[in-house]
C-alpha cells in the first residue's frame, strides 16, 4: 500500500471526507489532515463564524491561503467542500499527491446534509443545495485523478474501494 506522497479527498460537504480520511490514513499507514479543522484552529473561529464575519469571498481567500500553504508528505488530506473554488490551492495540493473525488448523488446528499449555514457551507446568498451541487460537480471532476462513487455504500465499502486504487497498481 505504498503511495508516493499525499492522497487528497475532495467532494461535497457531508460525503464523508473527514471520516473516510481517518479510516484511509489508519489503513494505509499515513498521517491525516483536515483543512477545515486546520483553518478553524489557526483562525480561532468556526467556519460559519469566518463566513459571517468575512463573507463568502473573504472565506475563500482565507481557505486559498491555507490550501496553498499545506506542506505535508505521506498524508491523507480531507479538504473542505469549497476547496475546488481555489485554483491555486487545488493546483498546490494536486502537485503533492493523488486527488480522489468522493462522488455522491444529489438525493443521497439531501438526506445527509441539512443546515447549510450552521455547517459553514460556502454558497451564494439564497443558493439552494441543488444549484450548489450542479455548480460544483464539474469542479470536482476537473481536479480528480480518480472518482469513487459513494452512493449508498458504507464507509468500510468506500474505504475498500480507495485502498484498491493503490493496492491494484492503478494509482500513480
Amino acid at each position: 500500500m505504498d503511495i508516493e506522497n499525499n492522497l487528497i479527498l475532495i467532494g461535497m460537504p457531508a460525503v464523508g471526507k473527514s471520516t473516510l480520511g481517518i479510516l484511509v490514513a489508519k489503513k494505509m499507514g499515513l498521517g491525516f489532515m483536515d483543512t477545515d479543522i486546520m483553518i478553524q484552529i489557526q483562525e480561532g473561529k468556526t467556519l460559519a463564524e469566518i463566513i459571517r464575519e468575512s463573507g463568502v469571498d473573504g472565506f475563500l481567500d482565507v481557505e486559498q491561503q491555507y490550501l496553498a500553504s499545506v506542506m505535508v508528505e505521506k498524508h491523507v488530506i480531507a479538504t473542505g467542500g469549497s476547496a475546488v473554488y481555489s485554483g491555486r490551492g487545488m493546483a498546490h495540493l494536486a502537485r503533492s499527491g493523488v486527488v480522489v473525488y468522493l462522488e455522491i448523488g444529489l438525493d443521497h446528499l439531501k438526506r445527509r446534509l441539512s443546515a447549510l449555514d450552521e455547517r459553514g457551507v460556502i454558497r451564494a446568498p439564497g443558493q439552494d443545495m441543488e444549484s450548489l451541487y450542479f455548480e460544483r460537480i464539474p469542479l470536482y471532476s476537473r481536479y480528480a485523478d480518480f472518482t469513487v462513487r459513494c452512493g449508498t455504500l458504507t464507509p468500510d465499502q468506500i474505504l475498500t474501494k480507495i485502498v484498491k486504487l493503490f493496492d491494484g497498481g492503478t494509482g500513480r
